[in-house]
């Protein structure tokens, strides 16, 4: 009965021995998180102030009419852009220090900010800049809208997470061109 297991012990060990042996071993190659996200489709946002934009059919927009400031909601992205309306009144450089100046509190956590990307759409008189910031903060992408005489809207990117800037970047990513749309269909009232 010994002999029989050890036989039968060998025989194991001799075969996987010889399977191993068939094929070359490869290192497996890196693997990346794959991420879909459905294409962008828009519409026009319906709104009862000022100004009127598109937005993303996957979003879900939330007015707040006393002051004209607008949520728009990612539930499945778990994200909101915020955007806030002033009014000028003879103070349109101290709005528009004070939105540059919101943006720029990020410095303290960000890696970088971008303030590149102007926007001018000279026939519809709306004029903004796009903030891209890099780092694990609050926001990641902020922008800014006016007319140069009576309307600033401003806007940025939260997601309801922790931070973390390598992980959400994909989303970052898909948001931000509809931010970009955002801009380029804005006009006023």
């Amino acid at each position: 009965m010994v002999d029989f297991i050890k036989r039968g012990l060998i025989t194991l060990f001799c075969v996987c021995f010889l399977m191993a042996c068939n094929s070359e071993t490869q290192p497996k190659p890196v693997s990346y998180l794959s991420l879909s996200y459905p294409k962008s489709m828009y519409k026009e946002l319906d709104s009862p102030c000022d100004y009127s934009f598109e937005i993303s059919e996957q979003a879900i927009a939330q007015f707040d009419e006393n002051r004209c400031w607008v949520k728009i909601n990612y539930p499945k992205l778990k994200a909101t852009v915020h955007i806030t309306y002033r009014k000028v009144e003879g103070n349109l450089e101290e709005i528009l220090r004070e939105v540059e100046k919101l943006t720029y509190e990020h410095a303290i956590k960000a890696d970088k900010i971008h303030p590149g990307k102007d926007y001018v759409n000279k026939a519809s008189k709306v004029y903004g800049r796009l903030y891209q910031v890099e780092g694990n903060v609050a926001s990641n992408v902020q922008f800014r809208l006016t007319d140069s005489v009576q309307h600033v809207l401003s806007g940025a990117l939260y997601f309801k997470v922790r931070p973390n800037y390598d992980s959400i970047l994909p989303a970052v990513k898909y948001i931000e061109k509809d931010i970009l749309h955002l801009m380029e269909t804005t006009h006023w009232k």
